[in-house]
């Protein structure tokens, strides 16, 4: 680029920035994974899924147990067993098994799609609370993900936090 082109770019910026800085931008920063993680409706979602899906959980916790107790039976007496209890309880266990991984998959899946929803909507709250404070206190910017640094001076995370309900 050429020393002409350069300067011209460089007054031109300058030129465009000074009216900005002249009417000083009011620019916030949140920490979205903070308000996400510490907002009362977070953990409310998070209670929500847990108390959703505890029954599943304690039903794979539950085959869990009796396979092992089927392999500890197997391994204490296999040599006095018949070849045919033996075999029986081994495919019972692989058979246990089986179930217990397609449960266990099926358990993942449902989870993570229920986590994904509660999440998406939680995201709807967050982002009004940050739009309702941006134009009731005047910012002109709002900035969250992707941001490499923000000062505590324009951190307004802990507003978000107590117009959700913490604190």
């Amino acid at each position: 680029m050429s020393k002409f082109l350069s300067l011209l770019l460089a007054f031109g910026l300058t030129g465009a920035l000074a009216p900005a800085a002249a009417n000083e931008l009011k620019i916030g920063y949140v920490n979205a994974v903070k308000v996400i993680e510490e907002a009362p409706q977070g953990e409310a979602a998070l209670k929500k899924l847990e108390a959703e899906f505890a029954p599943r959980d304690r039903e794979l916790v539950a085959t869990q147990n009796k396979i092992k107790q089927l392999e500890d039976d197997l391994e204490k007496n296999a040599l006095v067993m018949k070849e045919a209890d033996r075999r029986n309880k081994e495919r019972e266990a692989l058979t246990l098994k089986r179930e217990l991984k397609r449960t266990t998959q099926e358990f993942r899946e449902d989870y993570n799609l229920r986590r994904n929803e509660e999440l998406a909507a939680l995201q709807k709250v967050v982002y009004k609370a940050i739009v309702e404070i941006a134009k009731q206190e005047k910012f002109d910017l709002i900035l969250h993900e992707g941001t490499v640094y923000a000062s505590d001076k324009i951190d307004i995370t802990d507003k978000i936090l107590k117009k959700l309900g913490k604190k």
